[in-house]
């Protein structure tokens, strides 16, 4: 019987730290560190957002967590080379294992969405620059209901839209507060632990998968 995965898209299929190669035109060295700040405050925001109920889409997020970086390390960036960042964020590559995974899982049969905080538009981009857009019968984006992973709202709505039973839904992220937020309305859930100093949040709750590549995802599943 086929299953159906709901796959994180940045930092589990799309590799955020991409944007580095274009930072090293910028700001040399401090690329890898710029890149990381980066994406932390860009997560925070949204975060914040949610819990104030102050909703803004993510590309909103993603360029105001730009500004304070480039302000916090002191780094600064002309306007044109910020716009040129943004839009590279809307182009970044796939991680190497993505791609063979999710054809496998397709060619079992399996039922896959990205599912994302990304905007719908921005998710295109993403997905059809990395080659994998094909990949998915949909996208589901946290924008459709306005607020952010991971309220509960939102896999309630991912159900909602691919008309999946929790009990044989796969929640696939790299990134705990995700994976957590599945567990709370009863996903199965897989972690991509990709960095062996990324640990999960001793909350009591563990996923029923914890795996280092997508390649082992397609033979873990049940």
């Amino acid at each position: 019987m086929p299953l159906t995965f709901a796959f994180d898209v940045y930092g589990t299929l799309i590799d955020t730290a991409g944007i580095t190669q274009n930072l090293e035109q910028l700001v040399g060295s401090q690329a890898a560190r710029f890149s990381s700040r980066w994406r932390d405050k860009q997560l925070e925001y949204s975060f914040r957002r949610g819990l104030m109920q102050d909703y803004v889409d993510f590309s909103v997020c993603t360029r105001e967590a730009l500004e304070f970086t480039a302000t916090q390390l002191n780094l600064p960036i002309a306007e044109p080379d910020k716009k040129a960042l943004l839009e590279a964020y809307r182009h970044l590559p796939a991680f190497a294992d993505t791609k063979a995974a999710l054809k496998r899982l397709n060619d079992a049969g399996h039922r896959l969405y990205a599912f994302s905080n990304g905007l719908p538009d921005d998710l295109e981009s993403l997905l059809t620059s990395a080659g994998i857009r094909n990949e998915f019968l949909d996208i589901v984006s946290v924008h459709e209901i306005r607020t952010f992973k991971p309220n509960p709202a939102v896999y309630q709505h991912f159900l909602s839209r691919s008309g999946a039973a929790a009990s044989r839904c796969w929640l696939v992220s790299s990134n705990p507060f995700d994976l957590l937020g599945g567990l709370k309305v009863g996903l199965q859930t897989a972690w991509i632990r990709r960095v062996d100093s990324n640990h999960f949040d001793p909350w009591g709750k563990t996923p029923a998968l914890t795996l280092s590549s997508l390649t082992d995802l397609p033979t873990a599943v049940k």
